[in-house]
């Protein structure tokens, strides 16, 4: 019998995230630290949004690119908050997830050969779904004296004739880092200069901690050649409705209309119209949810320095990386073992990109009481081995 697998799918590493927390599942007394969902429920009033829809028998298919009316209110949205315009029926399409947004931008762009740079640490679908397009990957590495934020002249130097797209991860998950308004300038002249297209994912865009998210579209000459990709997940707390976007260019998002349909038809219709509701009245919620990131954050940045672990201040998302190289052990190891010792999970940097050796991935998407557990365990580890 033939091989029936795909060489391309055979070759590719599954998620480097999911195996501490196969073992924690299975561990009494264990605390994740690992995976970036929020600890909060869905606001109620969002909750009864989608349980309304389904008391008015709203249970049919939406058309393929999403209901009118939150497409509308997306692109209110994201005027109002990143002074962004787009047509909602020629510019946007909801997604399952903004994971699905970022595949069918690369599969509606990408040809075979084609290069896309990926700026590593970043999420881990990126790689993925370069490759499933047959495209090739180039990676960047991020460097942590420059707090990982991507550089003009690194872009530069990764941009060859086969370049067709820029993956811009920020504000980046796992580092947590953020590109500023003077850096987003600097990567945009770049691209309008060597005619480079950008995925922009933007999922954590409410979760900045220094300044409001500055989105790369919002630049001159580059709404026209970015997708912005975007979502419900992070900032609405409603990872499970599985609601995601993408805004850009007419002639690229009919593209990806065209995958979507044929391989989803469309995304979930209960959480369309909870979203509806979310966009409408839901960022007093997003603000109290933000506080709520910042005093963790605050926290572990204080814990970290009075532990001595080297750690730069993220001012996006809700991971922190701190740097664990003068321990003498892999992030593997150290991951591996602290699980072992103190039953608390975190992810190896590795899990986000080779450059990523060295750090761990720890997520403060958890209650303060949690954290504090957490880092006390830590703190006992990190004894152990001085």
């Amino acid at each position: 019998m033939r091989n029936p697998l795909s060489e391309v799918v055979m070759n590719m590493q599954p998620s480097g995230i999911r195996k501490f927390f196969d073992i924690v599942s299975e561990m009494p007394d264990a605390i994740s630290l690992g995976v970036g969902e929020p600890d909060f429920d869905t606001p109620w009033h969002i909750r009864d949004a989608g349980i309304y829809s389904l008391e008015k028998g709203r249970t049919f298919y939406t058309s393929n690119s999403g209901l009118k009316e939150l497409r509308i209110e997306i692109c209110n949205y994201l005027e109002r908050r990143f002074n962004l315009k787009y047509e909602p029926l020629k510019q946007t399409l909801i997604t399952v997830g903004g994971s699905e947004a970022i595949d069918l931008a690369i599969r509606a762009m990408v040809n075979p050969g084609d290069e896309v740079i990926i700026p590593m640490p970043s999420y881990v679908s990126y790689l993925p779904c370069v490759q499933l397009a047959y495209g090739k990957p180039v990676i960047i590495d991020l460097k942590e004296e420059n707090q990982f934020r991507l550089t003009a002249k690194e872009l530069e130097d990764a941009i060859t004739e086969k370049t067709k797209i820029l993956i811009l991860p920020f504000p980046n998950n796992p580092t947590g880092a953020i590109m500023e308004k003077d850096d987003l300038e600097a990567i945009a002249k770049v691209c309008i200069e060597k005619d480079i297209i950008v995925v922009s994912d933007e999922i954590y865009s409410e979760l900045t901690y220094k300044e409001d998210h500055v989105s790369i579209a919002s630049i001159p000459g580059m709404i026209e050649r970015t997708i912005v990709i975007n979502g419900f997940s992070k900032a609405f707390a409603m990872t499970g409705w599985r609601l995601g976007y993408a805004a850009g260019p007419e002639e690229i998002i009919k593209q990806m209309t065209k995958i979507h349909q044929f391989a989803i038809m469309c995304a979930p219709t209960t959480a369309q119209y909870a979203a509806v509701e979310a966009l409408k009245n839901g960022d007093e919620d997003v603000a109290e949810m933000r506080e709520s990131y910042n005093q963790r954050r605050r926290f572990l940045l204080s814990t970290f320095k009075e532990m001595g672990i080297e750690c730069f201040e993220p001012y996006g998302a809700f991971y922190m990386f701190p740097n664990i190289k003068k321990f003498g052990l892999t992030s593997e190891e150290f991951a591996t073992q602290l699980l072992k010792a103190q039953k608390v999970a975190v992810v190896p940097g590795t899990a986000f990109g080779d450059c990523g050796e060295g750090f761990l991935r720890i997520s403060y998407a958890y209650s303060l009481d949690n954290l504090k557990e957490a880092m006390g365990r830590i703190k006992l580890f990190i004894d152990s081995l001085n």
